[in-house]
């Protein structure tokens, strides 16, 4: 039976991972105050297609970028814990770009401006989590042939 050792720069892969929680956080502020500028009440998700203002199309474009974001983090976290079981300060790294990134794309596409292209500004989260994807495989393949 295989065994890993954990490396003591695993604790920089947990802190990556909280910053993904932090930027959880700062999503729920972001879309709450979208929320109350559109006056849209709870339990709506998005301001209905009859509202063609400024106020609710940032709304939408808020809980969107949130959605997108709650759409992402999980499969994101996992490859970050898998990956940095090999590579725990690149994957650390990596993480934490993403967080960046995605913290970028809520600002950008909370602005509502240009079809939603303000989003672009953190596109960069792509290369993080699909770098993170690849090290997550390649710690699956290394550790099935013994590497």
């Amino acid at each position: 039976m295989a065994t890993m050792t954990i490396a003591p720069d695993y604790g920089y892969v947990f802190l990556a991972a909280t910053s993904t929680f932090i930027v959880n956080v700062l999503h729920m502020l972001n879309t709450g105050t979208y929320r109350k500028a559109a006056k849209i009440a709870y339990p709506a998700a998005y301001a209905p297609d009859s509202r063609t203002d400024a106020e609710a199309h940032k709304f939408n474009c808020a809980q969107r970028a949130h959605a997108n974001f709650i759409e992402n983090q999980v499969s994101t976290l996992g490859a970050l814990f898998i990956a940095g079981l090999t590579y725990p300060r690149v994957a650390a790294g990596m993480g934490l770009g993403w967080s960046v990134c995605r913290w970028l794309y809520m600002k950008g596409y909370s602005e509502g401006a240009d079809g939603g292209k303000g989003r672009y500004r953190g596109i960069g989260y792509i290369l993080f989590q699909l770098g993170l994807f690849g090290m997550a495989g390649w710690t699956g393949v290394a550790t099935v042939l013994g590497w």
